[in-house]
């Protein structure tokens, strides 16, 4: 038997997908429940230099404690850096976190941690 010119590319179309895997077959979508979104966390902070002293003001609006460090790089070598100690800074709160150098202040940053229970 001599199938048709015609029919022969439909032929070899079915046969292809008859021969294509399950897993590559798509398959009906299911709504997935909504993601869970992270709790907002982090306080907000500015800092201010004013000669050799550095004054950080960091703000919480959220409800987990964040716990605030002042970092403060020192621009002499013979001066040392300094790592604060950490600070809570609980739901609304404003904490208030100084230091200084001896001489110049090269660059200042707060770092933020969650308090975890």
């Amino acid at each position: 038997m001599r199938l048709s010119r015609s029919f022969a590319p439909l032929l070899v179309a079915v046969a292809l997908i008859a021969t294509v895997p399950d897993e590559a077959v798509p398959h009906a979508r299911v709504e997935a429940g909504q993601p869970e979104r992270p709790e907002p966390f982090g306080a907000g902070c500015y800092t201010r230099v004013t000669g050799s002293e550095v004054t950080a003001y960091c703000h919480n609006p959220y409800v987990a404690v964040d716990r605030v460090r002042l970092h403060i790089e020192c621009d002499r070598w013979w001066d040392l850096d300094s790592d604060g100690t950490p600070v809570e800074a609980g739901p609304a709160e404003t904490v208030r976190l100084t230091g200084r150098c001896w001489k110049e202040v090269r660059s200042v940053w707060v770092s933020h941690q969650k308090r975890t229970p």
